[in-house]
């Protein structure tokens, strides 16, 4: 059954972190682990959560296990908070599918890079345009743009301005490329009301510049939604100065996960804290080395993480 969204949240503000795709041992998907992180990540504070996207492993899955996981997290959060899908495709017929399936799932939000492929793969502009035109009319949610260096496209400021002012449903936008904040401002100021939501996507490393510049919303790894909130919350009450503080607090362990870890981090934290059984990836992914593990869990217990005693 769809779950239905309130839509009366919108627009979509907060942590809104990434949910990592949870696996056993062997690297099979581990559904009731990864119904326990989504408890956690509520429980932390998420204000929303996002699924399927490159810090879930979605480069892994199965187009199959896509949908398991998907339906499995829509139907465990049961509307408790919104859950953005990413769907992100090369083929235009093939996003739209996948956008149309999340909507009828009950997704609040869908996430879409541009269309690439490997290293070179690219479209120009005007496919960019028609891309975003086919995914914009199949569905009636709104469509968060992921900008973002993987894709390897550039996005200018104009044509994501472009873009929303276009297409009444491309409302979000999520940028982690180089000078965030000043990308942040700029496409606030070039769009208007028509950028619903510009935020924040660097795993944190960058938020109170960002935040400065006006993102409303962090799409950060799970591994520690509550300690985000501390820097969001104060800051969205105009306590810029708690907000400092608490980002000054927590950065070393946003650093450290950034810098060292990746998406690791978070399954790490969590199975540290008996969230989930294993903090597997699945292969060609390694593991963390012992030593970046243990930097790592020094850091979030030096914070006093939440993932580190929510399961015991």
């Amino acid at each position: 059954m769809p779950v239905t969204q309130n839509k009366a949240q919108r627009p979509y503000r907060g942590v809104f972190p990434v949910a990592p795709t949870i696996f056993d041992e062997r690297g099979g998907l581990d559904l009731e682990g990864q119904r326990r992180c989504i408890d956690f990540m509520i429980d932390a504070g998420s204000n929303g959560i996002c699924i399927l996207a490159n810090f879930s492993e979605q480069f892994v899955l199965t187009d199959a296990e896509r949908e398991t996981v998907m339906h499995a997290v829509l139907e465990h959060v049961a509307g408790r908070v919104p859950v953005i899908v990413t769907t992100t495709h090369f083929s235009s017929a093939v996003c739209a599918a996948r956008s149309k399936q999340a909507e009828a799932a009950g997704a609040a939000m869908v996430m879409v890079m541009p269309p690439y492929h490997g290293a070179t793969f690219r479209v120009p502009e005007k496919g960019i345009v028609e891309f975003f035109k086919v995914l914009s009319e199949a569905i009636d949610i709104p469509v968060m743009i992921q900008d973002a260096p993987v894709a390897g496209t550039p996005l200018s400021v104009e044509l994501l301005a472009r873009l929303a002012r276009e297409f009444s449903n491309i409302r979000y936008f999520k940028i982690e490329v180089p000078f965030a904040a000043a990308k942040l401002r700029s496409l606030i100021e070039a769009g208007g009301s028509d950028i619903e939501g510009p935020w924040d996507g660097e795993e944190a490393i960058t938020l109170l510049a960002d935040l400065d510049a006006g993102a409303t919303g962090a799409m950060t790894g799970g591994g520690y939604p509550d300690g985000i909130r501390q820097i969001i919350d104060p800051y969205f009450a105009g306590k810029r100065e708690e907000a400092k503080a608490a980002y000054e607090r927590w950065l070393p362990l946003i650093n450290y996960e950034n810098r060292q870890c990746g998406l690791s981090a978070c399954k790490v934290m969590m199975q540290a804290g008996g969230v989930i059984k294993s903090d597997a990836v699945r292969h060609p992914l390694q593991p963390l080395h012992p030593a970046t593990r243990a930097g790592l869990l020094e850091l979030a217990k030096e914070r006093d993480a939440l993932a580190l005693r929510w399961g015991k």
